[in-house]
């Protein structure tokens, strides 16, 4: 296995990848506290959130697997050369795990706070089950011949597959709502900076190696990079120039002898997401 050339490349590999691990681990927390404040979820898309547990938990499986099995390291490096480094930090593993812990009590939140009418779609459910059906397939597939890292490099592809997928219910529902009220911008913001130091990452590590095997050893990293920044500004472009926030009114509609409160949005700006 190969070991660096140069050691501020080394540091510098180290403090983007913790960099990354930060930015991307806080970015949990704003959707999580607002829901919390707000006790209510409506505005945060379910599916969403969905998508995101399988999609953090197949990635959680590939990086927790590569980064300490030595038998899976070794078919790596049988794969790709010998003299290549093994394409997952600690970083990766840290964030993975706390990624899947976040997004589980969010998906909590969801179960216990008001929901409003919003539920998970049927199509979200059947994406998730068919995926966890091809992985548990594949796991009997590559188990005669002890195709581990085939094996995780299908949860690779699985990951970003759903790192593809996920993002658009949440942009089409800010579309359709015109508005991104109930969704943290905050979130947003720390995920953008994450994606570009997790690239920058390994950028340093291909330019001390003077290879870039990393970027399609572990294509499912650089994808997670792209795609992440690529739908951030999107919603970026949401919060901030299509549906900038507004301040709800409380409207009240005479059922009987009693009132049921109707949420509706003024053009006046007021409180932002957090």
């Amino acid at each position: 296995m190969a070991s660096w050339n140069s050691v501020p490349l080394e540091i510098t590999y180290e403090v983007l990848g913790w960099l990354a691990f930060f930015s991307w681990s806080i970015s949990f927390y704003p959707q999580v506290i607002l829901n919390f404040q707000r006790k209510r979820v409506v505005g945060l898309n379910f599916d969403f959130v969905v998508l995101n547990l399988t999609k953090h938990s197949s990635y959680m499986i590939y990086n927790v697997c590569l980064y300490f099995s030595p038998v899976i390291q070794k078919q790596y490096l049988e794969k790709y050369g010998s003299d290549q480094m093994i394409p997952v930090a600690a970083n990766d593993v840290a964030f993975s795990i706390h990624a899947v812990l976040l997004t589980s009590i969010t998906l909590f939140q969801i179960a216990i706070y008001d929901r409003g009418t919003q539920k998970v779609s049927k199509i979200s459910i059947g994406i998730v089950s068919v995926v966890w059906l091809i992985a548990a397939i594949c796991f009997f597939v590559a188990l005669p011949s002890q195709s581990w890292l085939w094996l995780i490099s299908i949860f690779n592809s699985i990951q970003v597959f759903m790192t593809v997928i996920k993002y658009i219910p949440q942009a089409v529902m800010n579309f359709a709502r015109k508005s991104t009220d109930g969704f943290s911008i905050g979130n947003i913001l720390l995920d953008f900076i994450g994606g570009l130091a997790n690239y920058a990452q390994m950028a340093v590590q291909s330019i001390d190696q003077n290879s870039w095997v990393n970027f399609y050893g572990n294509v499912g990293k650089t994808l997670l990079s792209l795609i992440s920044v690529f739908f951030d500004i999107v919603f970026m472009c949401q919060h901030y120039l299509l549906y900038p926030a507004k301040r709800s009114t409380i409207v009240y509609k005479l059922e009987g002898e009693g009132k049921e409160p109707l949420v509706k949005s003024t053009d006046q700006p007021g409180e932002e997401n957090v």
